[in-house]
């Protein structure tokens, strides 16, 4: 389970895009047991599970067990751990942009903000039955 052992697949990070991101990771809480599975494993499991679109239960043998991965992604999505990540990655592309890390405005047009497909209120009338469709032949 190593990522020392195992080959590694194209969905793996790399050295530096995992400097980039570890500190976002949480940190094992002070209590309980210490982590057996490296947290850079159970990323990488679950960046194959989004490249491939492979089905959680389906992840190759060499990676965690599929229930710990998936444990880890629910709780990092519950806690917003991957907004962080998305948040740290989006700054660090400003940055090496030449811009400031937050943006100073945004546009909003029509087509990016959809409300309905008609505007105010639309009534309804009943439907007008034909009265051949409904006699009935003996």
């Amino acid at each position: 389970m190593s990522a020392s052992i195992r080959q590694p697949y194209d969905s793996d990070v790399t050295d530096q895009e995992w400097a980039r991101i570890r500190g976002v990771i949480p940190r094992h809480p002070p209590t309980g047991r210490l982590p057996v599975i490296p947290k850079r494993e159970i990323v990488n499991a679950i960046f194959y599970v989004n490249k491939t679109g492979c089905q959680w239960r389906s992840l190759p043998h060499d990676f965690p067990n599929w229930s710990t991965v998936y444990g880890r992604f629910w709780l990092w999505t519950k806690s917003g751990v991957w907004e962080r990540i998305v948040e740290t990655l989006r700054r660090a592309v400003r940055v090496a942009e030449g811009k400031q890390p937050e943006p100073s405005a945004a546009i909003v047009d029509s087509q990016s903000v959809k409300t309905t497909e008609k505007g105010g209120y639309m009534g309804t009338t009943q439907g007008k039955r034909s009265k051949a469709a409904s006699v009935t032949s003996w």
